[in-house]
């Protein structure tokens, strides 16, 4: 299945006064957001912006993060220290 950057858009939100933003209902009933569910909150590490997850998902999302990001460093280093 190939990816779409359409295919994640979900419309936009206002940043209430508090701070509050209101998940658009399409992007909950997708990715099965539930009243009272906890979610993690995480900054995006290259551009402004966040990225939300549900606990129970956040675990994998970081495993496959994690890896992505230890095969970035192990190419940069054999490209600055070559064998």
């Amino acid at each position: 299945m190939s990816f779409k950057c359409d295919d994640s858009f979900y419309g936009s939100v206002t940043v209430g006064e508090r701070g509050q933003i209101v998940i658009p209902a399409e992007a909950r009933a997708e990715l099965g957001f539930n009243p009272g569910e906890k979610l993690l909150v995480m900054r995006h590490p290259i551009h402004a912006g966040l990225m939300v997850f549900k606990i129970s998902d956040a675990r994998a999302f970081l495993e496959e993060f994690t890896a992505m990001l230890e095969g970035a460093e192990a190419g940069s280093q054999q490209e600055t220290h070559p064998v």
